[in-house]
C-alpha cells in the first residue's frame, strides 16, 4: 500500500471542542510509492454528485474504497452499502466524523463532495493529514481560501484535483486546442455559461434538531454561520443562504466555464485584471485585452447559445468561433477548422476521465489538470466577478496581491471567518 512507505507526524485539530489527532506525511516520504500500486481511497460527505464521482473509483482495479465519513447516517449508510456490495464484503467503514477518517494511516486519499461551506476547510485539514484530494467545486468560498487552499496543498506536498472534469472532457478538449491553435485568428472574447448569482436569502424556520447521530447539524454546517436547523437545508436546498453557498451561487457553473476559459488565455498562474456587470451579464478582461463574458446559460437555446447543453464555452476570434457544450457536441463558425476531427460525445458531466487522471498523478506525484493552482485562479477570477455583482460597478483586481485596487468596500468582501471551532 502507499500508505506504508509514508511517515507520519501528529497535528493537533480542534473543530467540535476537542483536540482530534490527524497525521501528516514528512517531506522525504512523499511521492514514493510505485506506479503498480493500489491506492486507498476514502469518501467524506458524498451526497447525489458524491456518488457520481464515486463510481469511476470503484471501477479502478488499482483503488480500493475503505471508508465514508458523513453526519448524515442515511447517506453513510448508502455508499457503506454501495461499497461492500460491489466488493462483496463488509471492510466499509462509515464514521460520523472525518477526523476517525483522516486519523486512518491506510488511506491514501479523500473524494470531497459536501456542498461547499466545507470544501476547502476539508480539503485543508485532508492535506495536512497527508491524504491527496479529489475534491468537487466549487473548492473554496471566498478569494483568501483560494489562497489558503493552494498554500496549504503546496506545503504538505499533496496532489490535488478540483471537479472541474469539463478539462478531461472530449468535446470541451477539442475546443480549447481549436482556440489555442490559431485557427480562429487572434482571440478577443470568451464566453463562459454561468447561473447568475442571487440575493442571500433569509433563514429558513427552525425546526427541531434530529439526534446527532441521524444528522449532526453543528458539523453539517461546519465553518458556516449558526442557524436553526430545517430539514430542507440538509436536503438539498442550501444555495443563496448566508455562508452556504460560494459567490451568491455564481461558482456552481463559472468554475466549470470559467476555468476552460482560463485554460484557453494560458492563465492557470494569473487572473483577468477588470470585472464588471454588463447588460445581465459579468464581464472581465485580461491584461492583453481579451474580454470574458460570463453569460446566461441552460440547457438549451437560452442568452444566444447554440443549444449545445449545460455549462456551454463559446471562443471567439477574429478568424471565426468554436462553441461547446455538456451534450458532447462542438460547433464551429466553419467546417474546414474541425479538419475532420470530431470528438467523441462524451457527456460534460462525465468524471471517469478526470478520475483517471488524479489516480495516475497519486502515483506519479505529477500535477493534475485542476490542481489547487489552477483550481485557485479560477476560482480568485469567480470570486471577484461575483463581488462586482454584488457592489454594482466595475472593479480592477491586482493579480499578484489578488485584492482590488483602490476599493476596500470590495476587499472586505474577500474573506470571511470561519465559525468556531471549525478553523484551520
Amino acid at each position: 500500500m502507499i500508505s506504508n512507505r509514508r511517515t507520519f507526524i501528529k497535528h493537533a485539530a480542534c473543530f467540535t471542542g476537542m483536540s482530534a489527532i490527524v497525521r501528516g506525511s514528512t517531506p522525504e516520504n512523499v511521492g514514493k510509492s510505485a506506479p503498480g500500486e493500489r491506492i486507498t481511497v476514502g469518501g467524506i460527505g458524498l451526497g447525489p454528485r458524491g456518488r457520481e464521482v464515486l463510481k469511476p473509483f470503484l471501477s479502478q482495479a488499482d483503488v480500493r474504497f475503505v471508508a465514508i465519513a458523513d453526519v448524515q447516517e442515511s447517506r453513510r449508510e448508502i455508499i457503506r452499502k454501495t461499497v461492500n456490495r460491489h466488493y462483496g464484503n463488509e471492510e466499509c467503514k462509515a464514521y460520523g466524523d472525518m477526523r476517525e477518517l483522516l486519523d486512518r494511516p491506510d488511506i491514501d486519499a479523500v473524494i470531497i463532495a459536501t456542498s461547499e461551506r466545507w470544501h476547502a476547510t476539508a480539503s485543508i485539514l485532508s492535506a495536512r493529514a497527508g491524504k491527496d484530494v479529489y475534491c468537487e467545486k466549487p473548492c473554496t468560498m471566498t478569494i483568501s481560501e483560494c489562497q489558503e487552499l493552494d498554500a496549504e496543498v503546496l506545503k504538505h506536498k499533496r496532489i490535488y484535483q478540483g471537479g472541474m472534469q469539463r478539462r478531461n472532457v472530449d468535446n470541451f478538449q477539442a475546443a480549447v486546442d481549436i482556440a489555442r491553435s490559431g485557427k480562429l485568428g487572434k482571440l478577443h472574447t470568451l464566453n463562459a455559461g454561468i447561473w447568475l448569482p442571487q440575493p442571500i436569502q433569509p433563514d429558513l424556520p427552525g425546526e427541531p434538531e434530529p439526534d446527532a447521530n441521524v444528522i449532526d447539524w453543528n458539523r453539517w454546517l461546519g465553518p458556516a454561520p449558526l442557524r436553526p436547523y430545517n430539514k430542507q437545508y440538509v436536503g438539498g436546498r442550501w444555495r443563496y443562504y448566508d455562508g452556504l453557498s460560494s459567490g451568491w451561487g455564481l461558482l456552481d457553473w463559472a468554475s466549470h466555464t470559467v476555468n476552460l476559459c482560463q485554460w484557453v488565455m494560458d492563465a492557470d498562474n494569473t487572473t483577468p485584471v477588470e470585472y464588471w456587470p454588463q447588460d445581465g451579464n459579468l464581464c472581465a478582461r485580461y491584461a492583453n485585452g481579451v474580454k470574458l463574458v460570463m453569460r446566461l446559460a441552460g440547457f438549451h437555446k437560452e442568452g444566444g447559445w447554440l443549444g449545445l447543453g449545460s455549462c456551454p464555452v463559446r471562443f471567439e476570434g477574429d478568424a471565426g468561433w468554436v462553441e461547446a457544450g455538456d451534450y458532447g457536441k462542438i460547433a464551429v463558425s466553419e467546417p474546414s477548422i474541425l479538419g475532420g476531427k470530431i470528438p467523441s460525445e462524451m457527456p460534460g458531466i462525465d468524471p471517469s476521465k478526470h478520475v483517471r487522471n488524479f489516480i495516475d498523478c497519486v502515483k506519479s506525484r505529477s500535477s493534475t489538470a485542476c490542481n489547487s493552482t489552477v483550481v485557485r485562479h479560477t476560482e480568485v477570477a469567480c470570486h471577484a466577478a461575483a463581488i462586482s455583482w454584488k457592489l454594482n460597478r466595475k472593479l480592477k483586481l491586482n493579480p499578484a496581491t489578488e485584492r482590488f485596487i483602490d476599493a476596500p468596500d470590495a476587499d472586505a468582501l474577500c474573506s470571511r471567518p470561519r465559525r468556531a471551532p471549525f478553523t484551520v
